[in-house]
């Protein structure tokens, strides 16, 4: 599956923003490797560069020391909506009759039909096909109508429908602001003493941690909280109600093992839906190998639940990037070849449990377990620390249409088979929101039950929900 994007920015009169936001960027490269940006503010005057490729490829010592201000707004992308070109690539950076802004969007619109036919037929020229856009010309629709800034901002949320966490700098002040639901990760801490007035905000504490900056709260689904020079807090003020609905892979697989989410970090969580696996599928085997990176915890969860000791049987080339990156199918399975090589002294002759964090379409899965036999495995059993995954994602996360999932043609059996293992297992629906130690309406597990939190477009759905009409969509709030 594929990740939407990270957002990154920075307030810190005085400092190198510009290196600030490189490092935070950094951080969150795990959320997109297609394209990266960075737009500094010196008062109203804006200093954008953005390329294709990752953020070590895009960004120098040379451009970031000419990159001089005190606000800075960075992004990192993998394209959802619009395709893989340095047009869609962020921040965007918007003139206004108050002065220029730059924005930068992590999700995905369900509206993108209704909002860009309103913005056509309003006389805006839109120029790319990211949902970004769209979301940047309601807000300077709304700014040259009239609005200061805040309401601005709150007036083109408004009209937006589906995930989005932003990060947006003015002319005098930073901004984040999340979606409803809060279906996408948003944080923000402070640099330096309480009260200076330096403050960051990024997808995820890993972002706060890289820079020195400590961890003040999560921005509340439904909130805008403004950041401005000179002022010792934030203001912060909701712009709507709905239920919260966190996106549960998030905290299965998206997010870094070391963000923290509800007070603790993820690699325990993960750590917890492996022990919880172990419980309700147990095996007899001796070894237990995940698949790195994010199988990793839930691997180790399970070696202690199952007392069934824990071995690297797998390792990673550092230099391959995630092979879901991979636009096409032919280079995803080129990818899994080099990404990926069994320890055979390891493996051979060993009745291996192999913990990985979710099959989608099954093409990974397929090709370690032959891997496996051909390093001389005795028996491959697969425990799999999600649910099964049913349903494409409309809201930040690229999943196929749904008829390229495995799991929404297959039968489990036949998914067994299909891989090539001794046994297969899933964990429960349950047993992954009880772990998460949360109210378990409060997240979105629309990937594994259908039940979308907010309502898509016909357009969007029958273009990704191939085997089912209609699927059940529940509007929350």
């Amino acid at each position: 599956m594929e990740e939407a994007c990270g957002v990154f920015a920075v307030l810190a009169p005085g400092e190198q923003v510009a290196s600030l936001c490189y490092f935070g960027l950094y951080a969150l490269q795990h959320r997109g490797q297609e394209s990266a940006g960075i737009a500094v503010f010196d008062g109203d005057k804006v200093r954008l560069h953005k390329d294709m490729g990752l953020v070590s490829q895009v960004f120098d010592q040379n451009v970031l020391e000419l990159m001089v201000g005190d606000r800075a707004v960075g992004h990192t992308r993998y394209s959802t909506t619009g395709s893989s070109r340095v047009c869609n690539a962020q921040p965007l950076v918007f003139m206004t009759r108050l002065g220029p802004f730059a924005l930068a969007h992590n999700g995905n619109l369900v509206n993108t039909v209704q909002l860009r036919d309103q913005l056509a037929a309003d006389g805006l020229s839109i120029k790319s096909s990211s949902d970004t856009e769209l979301i940047a010309f309601a807000l300077q629709q709304a700014v040259n109508a009239g609005l200061a800034w805040d309401e601005a901002i709150k007036a083109a949320a408004l009209k937006c429908k589906g995930a989005f966490s932003l990060a947006i700098s003015t002319p005098d002040a930073l901004y984040a602001l999340r979606d409803g639901h809060g279906l996408r990760p948003l944080v923000f801490g402070h640099l330096g003493e309480p009260g200076a007035g330096a403050w960051v905000i990024s997808s995820e504490t890993c972002g706060l941690d890289i820079v020195g900056a400590r961890f003040n709260d999560d921005v509340a689904p439904g909130e805008l909280v403004r950041f401005r020079l000179g002022e010792a807090h934030p203001f912060r003020s909701r712009w709507c109600e709905e239920t919260p609905k966190l996106c549960v892979f998030e905290l299965i697989y998206f997010a870094r093992p070391d963000s923290r989410f509800f007070g603790e970090s993820l690699y325990s969580y993960r750590k917890r839906i492996g022990q919880r696996l172990a419980q309700e599928s147990p095996v007899e085997a001796d070894l237990v190998i995940g698949v790195p990176d994010s199988g990793i915890p839930a691997a180790i969860g399970f070696s202690q639940s199952s007392g069934i000791p824990f071995g690297d049987g797998l390792i990673k080339n550092r230099y391959v990037g995630r092979t879901f990156i991979q636009p096409t199918q032919a280079m995803r399975e080129a990818g899994i070849r080099v990404k990926l090589n069994p320890l055979q002294d390891v493996i051979e002759g060993q009745r291996i449990v192999v913990v990985d964090d979710s099959i989608v379409r099954g093409t990974t899965s397929r090709k370690l377990v032959q891997a496996f036999r051909e390093a001389g495995a005795r028996e491959v059993h697969m425990r799999i620390s999600s649910p099964p995954v049913t349903h494409p994602c409309f809201y930040g996360i690229d999943t196929d249409s749904q008829d390229q999932l495995i799991a929404a043609r297959l039968e489990i059996e036949e998914i067994t088979k299909h891989l090539g293992v001794d046994s297969l297992a899933y964990l429960s629906k349950e047993g992954m929101l009880q772990c998460a130690q949360e109210q378990a309406q409060n997240f979105c597990t629309a990937c594994f039950d259908g039940n979308y939190p907010i309502a898509v477009e016909e357009e969007l759905r029958e273009r990704k929900l191939m085997l089912e009409a209609p699927v059940p969509v529940q509007s929350v709030g």
